[in-house]
């Protein structure tokens, strides 16, 4: 297949490769010529030959009613555009009917697997309509992991970025509860190998995962931590979540209280929130603040 795939970042450059791998063409576009295959939009959509378009976003939920504004005029009837960021639920349906009035047809695709997507495949949750799902499904194959796994047609639009939104509120809680784990080892005097007991519980424990295996990856490099400041942003979705469960009287104290916890990471530096902002910059690429000297 051939697709357009705009925002060349961390994950967006690392999904052209894969799908380039995979023999399918990517025409990229990004702010910075350096990673751009294409001088502007309209030279990227002109380099797609076939009918219908695919054109995939990959850009910050700030960005997508501009882009959305910019390439719709470019687009003909029956193209399709994915949004594939951490964009918020609640905006997906009025972005089909927007599209659906210039004939342009939707998906919301929730995307998990950060800097590691390129090598191990990325989780997908797809919003939409089945036709338009399936029209897609050789770009999903290969992007997804191998095996059963790690791909869902969610349900309509709204749908995939919905689970996703929950997926990462899930992602919250995981990693306070393993961080606010390692702060009481590291505070305890019976522990003399932190590290190690981690790395421990990596095979056969009930509480092994990724997420532990990039702790393990992260303490490697930090046994302390000293290198990192204890502050963690929140990208939004955790705040979407609690805010979903809100609305659906659905009770969420643990993803509730990770979410606030990165609140206090902002006030004063917390052991813990050194741990978060280390396991953010493990899967995610993340940005740490170094320890003031």
């Amino acid at each position: 297949m051939h697709m357009g795939l705009i925002g060349l970042g961390r994950m967006g450059g690392n999904m052209r490769e894969r799908l380039r791998r995979a023999g399918h063409t990517v025409v990229g576009f990004d702010r910075n010529p350096e990673l751009s295959d294409a001088s502007g939009l309209r030279d990227m959509v002109a380099q797609l030959p076939e009918s219908p378009r695919v054109v995939w976003l990959m850009v910050p939920v700030q960005a997508v009613d501009s882009v959305l504004d910019e390439l719709v005029g470019l687009l003909s009837d029956g193209d399709i555009v994915i949004d594939g960021g951490n964009s918020k639920w609640t905006n997906d349906k009025e972005h089909a009917a927007r599209l659906a009035e210039r004939g342009v047809r939707f998906l919301d695709v929730g995307v998990s697997g950060g800097v590691w997507g390129l090598e191990y495949g990325y989780a997908l949750m797809v919003g939409g309509d089945s036709a338009d799902v399936q029209h897609c499904m050789p770009l999903f194959e290969a992007l997804k992991p191998e095996g059963d796994y790690g791909f869902v047609h969610s349900g309509g639009h709204g749908a995939g970025h919905f689970a996703k939104m929950v997926h990462n509120g899930i992602e919250y809680a995981m990693m306070q509860a393993y961080a606010e784990g390692w702060e009481l080892l590291m505070a305890s005097e019976e522990v003399e190998n932190v590290s190690a007991t981690f790395e421990s519980w990596r095979e056969g424990s009930v509480v092994r995962s990724w997420l532990l295996d990039l702790l393990v990856a992260a303490l490697e490099k930090d046994p302390d931590l000293q290198k990192i400041r204890g502050y963690a942003e929140d990208s939004g979705e955790g705040r979407w979540t609690v805010e979903a469960a809100l609305d659906l009287a659905v009770p969420v104290p643990a993803i509730s209280a990770s979410l606030f916890a990165r609140f206090v990471s902002r006030q004063d530096d917390s052991p813990a929130m050194k741990m978060i902002a280390a396991l953010r910059n493990e899967f995610g690429g993340h940005a740490v603040l170094p320890e003031d000297d």
